[in-house]
């Protein structure tokens, strides 16, 4: 570690908080339906799209149906995107040829796309045809990001009323959240990754001729604007198999700060946002401060370990304790342009996101520095998370955090003035339950059944961390990996894609269900035994909450994976 590293990391930190505050006001606004610099523009297209969809924004939905239309959107959003892969050969702005996708893979692709987490079992420039790109791929960035923020309102809005019946509209509050926020900001990423270098057109691959006199094909695209929405909408799909380590999806050092600042600014803001929806800015300032410091921690030890690098390659006689064990420390797998400082900030941003865009490979890094980005998944991705969704995630920690309050003062808990009763407690563990269930459930199949093991590539501990990160990754919603774990078989695609569903939808409907029980109850004055949620003492508690929910559950597995590893990497052994 060095001055420089340290910098870089601070001045990301201080970019992300002066983008998100602004940014978190303004979606306060959108989503009260006020008038935002933007509206003489976007309004009569907003009021279009409802008519033309026959919405009506002045009707609210009950939690039911709220999650009733949720679930319809994205159903059918999800046999289109199946339905676009299947049907890619017959279909337009296809000039490299590509076939039709796979039915296993295809399935795979739509559920992972619909679902925000955008993992990805094929080469996007030797898989998918521009038009599957931009109106299959890129669309479900918006629509997936949208649904993401528009849970998350719902919930906040439900704390900020009494004793009503509805939370919102769902259809409502996707179409402003992709109008007023994520297409304007998109269009100015996009603008500025072209200016940088990023491809944008729909011409055919280039062919070049190498000094051997091989034909090499050079893809290309519309890349700048899906690079936009995977950043802003956490999605992480990349356009190009190596997705942002690429130099045509991220040319430059400029080009990956601005990148790093677009996965998180949204999430960032959208706590802000739920602090001015609720009346109250301090409790957004309770959540912020807590994710930024798990955040902090989290680049803090993955840079430490990269930057001590791998002890197989430290000198003879050098210290084994000693902070850099290994000159100029751990470069596999990593970009010269990017450095370590950035590779461990994107590495666990885009992890403490349900990002998953990647600058470089997660596989390559140390057993600690890898278990850093699986770690921040492991926690159910509250610390900021996807758009939206951490943000509904980390409420639900907040109400657990509030129910172990209560039972140390005597007192039924309490947030934001609203009883927190056996319901919600009991709703707030099952989402929380089901992540932990989907990953060691389906991750111990796939190292015990044939097919599973088959799509390991490291063996002993290793092997382990690949298949765990894999579910892991997939039900937290992210899509990153540990790039030796082949996940293109009709098994591990059924099952990643079952994954997916779950740690998406199955902690949706839950999460409703406290909206709509919240929204019914009365708010109830603060009082001298009201445990404050603003204060320091809540952010430590909120934050060991998490971080003990999500040490316990997988304590052990890490254990047998990373943590055994570097103890042996230790010793002269590698997997």
């Amino acid at each position: 570690m060095n001055a420089a590293g340290i910098l870089q990391i601070v001045l990301y930190c201080a970019a992300v908080t002066a983008g998100a505050i602004p940014l978190g006001l303004y979606m306060a606004r959108v989503y009260e339906g006020q008038r935002t610099w933007l509206s003489p523009v976007l309004g009569p297209v907003e009021r279009l799209l409802y008519r033309v969809c026959a919405i009506h924004p002045e009707q609210e939905q009950h939690w039911t149906a709220y999650a009733l239309g949720l679930l319809a959107f994205n159903l059918v959003g999800l046999l289109v995107m199946y339905g676009i892969l299947r049907l890619q050969a017959l279909l337009p702005l296809n000039p490299a040829g590509q076939a039709a996708v796979a039915p296993g893979l295809a399935f795979n692709t739509a559920v992972s796309f619909t679902t925000n987490t955008n993992w990805q079992n094929y080469g996007g420039e030797s898989t998918m045809s521009y038009f599957s790109q931009m109106a299959g791929l890129t669309v479900h960035n918006f629509t997936s990001a949208a649904t993401g923020m528009a849970v998350a309102v719902a919930l906040a809005r439900a704390f900020s009323r009494r004793s009503v019946k509805t939370v919102g509209n769902f259809y409502v509050d996707a179409i402003r959240g992709i109008l007023y926020v994520l297409l304007p900001l998109a269009v100015v990423v996009t603008v500025f990754l072209v200016w940088q270098g990023v491809p944008q057109n729909l011409d055919a691959y280039a062919t070049a001729s190498t000094l051997e006199g091989a034909k090499q094909a050079i893809a290309q695209g519309p890349v700048a604007s899906q690079d936009a929405i995977k950043l802003l909408g956490t999605n992480g799909g990349g356009f190009f198999n190596a997705n942002s380590a690429h130099p045509y999806e991220n040319p430059t050092a400029l080009s990956n700060f601005v990148q790093m600042w677009a996965l998180l600014v949204v999430s960032a803001g959208l706590v802000v946002t739920f602090g001015r929806l609720v009346k109250d800015s301090r409790q957004g300032r309770a959540l912020f401060i807590a994710m930024g410091l798990m955040l902090v921690v989290g680049i803090g030890v993955c840079y430490w370990a990269e930057a001590r690098g791998n002890p197989l390659f430290a000198p003879l006689g050098v210290d084994m304790a000693a902070s850099d064990i290994a000159p100029g420390g751990n470069m596999e797998g990593k970009e010269v342009r990017f450095g370590i400082a950035n590779s461990a900030i994107f590495a666990a941003t885009t992890t403490a996101t349900s990002c998953g865009a990647v600058n470089s490979m997660h596989d390559s890094f140390t057993p600690i520095g890898g278990m850093v980005p699986l770690f921040n998944i492991m926690l159910n991705e509250v610390i900021f998370g996807g758009v939206g969704a951490g943000l509904h995630g980390m409420i639900i920690f907040v109400i657990v955090t509030v129910f172990i309050a209560g039972l140390m003062v005597g007192r039924t808990p309490e947030y934001l003035g609203k009883k927190m009763e056996a319901k919600e407690v009991k709703l707030a563990v099952l989402t929380i339950v089901v992540f932990p269930l989907s990953v060691l459930g389906l991750g111990a199949l796939s190292v015990v059944l044939p097919a599973g093991v088959a799509a390991i590539s490291a063996p002993g501990p290793h092997g382990l961390t690949e298949a765990l990160y894999a579910y892991a990754s997939t039900t937290g919603n992210n899509g990153s990996a540990f790039a030796g774990f082949s996940g293109n078989s009709l098994y591990q695609n059924s099952m990643l894609g079952l994954a997916m569903l779950i740690g998406r939808f199955l902690v949706i409907v839950p999460t409703l269900a406290i909206a709509g029980s919240v929204a019914a109850k009365k708010i109830v004055p603060p009082s001298a035994g009201t445990f404050p949620t603003h204060g320091g003492l809540f952010v430590a508690l909120l934050i060991a909450v998490v971080v003990v929910v999500g040490g316990l559950t997988f304590f052990p597995v890490l254990a047998l994976g990373p943590v055994v590893e570097q103890l042996m990497l230790a010793t002269g052994t590698s997997f």
